[in-house]
């Protein structure tokens, strides 16, 4: 009991130093055992473990005032890489976006290639090279424009990626953990992180592709909405939605969108509903809204954000969970 008892105190000990030394970088021993609350002789051991390992290095030697010089230690963000993927279209083809992140959430190097169609065998190759370039990578991130249950695609709006399994030929050809999430809702996550007055409402978004049907997602006091096998949001399966894959026209596409802000408003009731879209103007949107509104009374409104870039807050919201749990695995490592 004794030793289970001093394993899991390193365990502690050893993630506090690692978690002060993400956010401050480099530090002297003195300077990690104020920090840390730790003394002196166990920083040292803690210490000559994370270098031994290739997360802590030596950097300068800090001059003190009157006392010996002493030697500062630096965090090495390298440690530990993150592949983040996606998918996405472009002017009607499938774009495959890759990019190396450190866990300073610093890009190391990004690529994009379009294809002329969803190719599996070649994200397994595209993969593989980064893998080898970067040998660090010690997890996966995709974002998909759809929701996987125990690893299967089951929903998606590109019919290509339905039970492709795949995210189970990744995870059992190179032997890494994947995060897969959902594109909308790795885009209102980045909505909200760079929202701060937004972390204690409730907040939907929705996407708009051009030529595939809307998504959803939502965030309730800072926490992702996901429902069962992470359904929540697919919003192309209310009633009477229209067929999202053939061409529609303003008028249209405008009254469908009220019907769906009327729908989201009447269940869950959001303080803001972001629209992520390019078919009209949000000026023409806002009227129709407003109209709609008289026509359609309601006890409360959601107030409507128009955000130009769903692809900026979809890398920020992504980026951002692939951080987080890379993190936490290189936190879980140590017990």
């Amino acid at each position: 009991m004794k030793k289970a008892n001093a394993t899991m105190m390193k365990y502690i000990n050893l993630n506090n130093v690692r978690e002060v030394m993400q956010q401050i970088e480099t530090a002297t021993k003195p300077q990690l055992a104020l920090l840390t609350n730790l003394s002196v002789v166990t920083i040292n051991a803690l210490i000559q473990e994370l270098c031994d390992g290739g997360e802590l290095f030596q950097d300068k030697v800090v001059p003190s005032n009157g006392g010996r010089p002493a030697q500062a230690y630096r965090y090495n963000y390298n440690f530990k890489l993150a592949l983040v993927l996606y998918i996405k279209e472009m002017k009607g083809q499938e774009l495959i976006s890759a990019t190396v992140m450190n866990l300073e959430n610093k890009v190391v190097l990004k690529e994009e290639r379009i294809l002329p169609a969803f190719d599996k065998q070649h994200m397994l190759q595209l993969i593989a090279r980064f893998i080898k370039e970067y040998p660090s990578i010690d997890m996966i991130g995709i974002g998909i424009p759809g929701q996987a249950v125990d690893g299967d695609i089951t929903v998606s709006s590109h019919e290509e990626l339905i039970h492709s399994h795949l995210i189970r030929e990744i995870e059992s050809e190179f032997q890494l953990n994947v995060l897969v999430e959902n594109d909308v809702n790795a885009a209102i996550s980045g909505y909200c992180t760079q929202h701060a007055d937004m972390k204690e409402r409730s907040v939907a978004g929705i996407y708009f592709p051009n030529r595939y049907p809307p998504g959803m997602g939502m965030m309730l006091n800072g926490q992702m909405i996901r429902g069962k096998n992470g359904m929540f949001g697919e919003i192309k399966y209310l009633p009477y939605s229209p067929d999202w894959h053939r061409d529609m026209s303003k008028d249209d596409f405008v009254l469908n969108v009220c019907h769906i802000l009327q729908t989201i408003n009447a269940v869950v009731a959001p303080h803001q509903i972001v629209i992520y879209q390019e078919r009209v103007e949000r000026e023409e949107l806002d009227m129709a809204w407003k109209q709609y509104g008289k026509d359609h009374p309601m006890p409360t409104l959601p107030e409507i954000v128009h955000q130009d870039s769903f692809q900026h807050d979809f890398d920020a919201g992504l980026r951002g969970m692939v951080l987080q749990a890379l993190k936490s695995g290189i936190l879980s490592e140590a017990l």
